[in-house]
């Protein structure tokens, strides 16, 4: 009988044995981590597409748990360290924040470079292999896209020529366009977003350059009443990281169920909300009274780009970025 019985707990076991190398997956859970709230548009556009489209695909076997505003750390310009160091296992981030380590990424921030027949998300992935991928080590992509073209943002100051920044000080999200409010006239400020709100409700700033999206999502419009739109001021460029490590862990399963829900196909997700957040926004504000918003004429715009393009061909040939820009236009 003891026989018997030894015998059948070995049959049970190699049977556990052969269902675990024919691929049957444990339940397992990612950690998702960003710094904003859960109204911010970052979670429609990108962080539950994901989260929804891999549950669905693994019968929940694979759940994505989301920690928004900072829960799992608050400082935005740690959430790289945060996905490297396994706090979180995925994380949503600004390159701006930490503009070193972006130097070719953020190439697509700068005005005029994203031609009017292409995305920015399409351009990050032309160049991700050949250029991009060094300035990620440790990581896997699972989204690359822009924002909305950024407007001026502003309390009690009409932006209508570069001559009106003079003296002014701008909140920027990064290096890049800090460099192009310099170049401008103004006085670049850099910040968290959000630090914002209070710094233009007290005078520390006179405002800001940013995507409208973020009027929405960060209430500016109860501090600012003035809003430039038309001059060429870029773009701000956003990633979705997960540890490499990580990923490698998961089985073949799992990270075809990542994979599937990621890429182009969740940037072009990103992008495309981040546009349709920033035209209600916009939409919104025009109809406030209390607002105004100064549509940029042609010869408006025309001053701005003098000093944009020479801005961007002066920037491109000192950091040795053209090609990174050609790569990224496919050419």
């Amino acid at each position: 009988m003891k026989t018997l019985k030894s015998r059948a707990l070995l049959t049970l076991t190699a049977g556990v044995a052969l269902a675990a190398n024919a691929g049957v997956s444990a339940a397992e859970t990612l950690k998702l981590a960003h710094f904003v709230s859960p109204a911010h548009v970052v979670n429609s556009a990108v962080v539950y597409p994901l989260k929804e489209g891999v549950e669905k695909q693994t019968n929940g076997e694979l759940e994505i748990k989301v920690y928004p505003g900072g829960e799992l750390g608050s400082g935005p310009t740690e959430q790289y360290p945060r996905v490297l160091q396994g706090v979180a296992d995925i994380v949503w981030g600004l390159p701006g924040y930490t503009s070193s380590q972006f130097k070719k990424s953020m190439v697509v921030e700068m005005p005029g470079a994203i031609p009017d027949d292409m995305h920015g998300y399409d351009m990050l992935w032309n160049a991700y292999e050949d250029q991009l991928k060094s300035e990620f080590p440790g990581t896997k992509p699972l989204a690359l896209w822009v924002s909305e073209p950024n407007i001026f943002i502003m309390k009690d100051e009409e932006i209508r020529t570069p001559e009106d920044l003079e003296g002014l000080k701008i909140r920027v999200s990064g290096e890049m366009t800090a460099a192009l409010i310099d170049a401008y006239g103004g006085t670049p400020v850099q910040m968290p977003a959000g630090e914002i709100y209070n710094s233009l409700q007290t005078g520390l700033i006179d405002g800001l350059v940013t995507g409208a999206s973020a009027i929405n999502d960060f209430k500016l419009d109860e501090v600012a009443n003035v809003y430039s739109v038309g001059a060429p001021l870029g773009h701000i460029m956003f990633y979705l990281a997960m540890n490499q490590n990580k990923y490698d862990s998961l089985s073949d399963e799992f990270q075809q169920a990542i994979d599937d829900n990621s890429g182009e196909k969740l940037s072009r997700s990103g992008e495309q909300g981040w546009n349709a957040r920033a035209n209600e926004t916009l939409k919104a504000i025009r109809e406030d009274a209390d607002n105004e918003v100064i549509e940029l004429d042609p010869e408006e715009i025309a001053a701005f780009e003098r000093i944009a393009d020479d801005f961007r061909e002066q920037r491109l040939a000192e950091k040795g970025t053209n090609d990174v820009l050609d790569a990224m236009r496919g050419e």
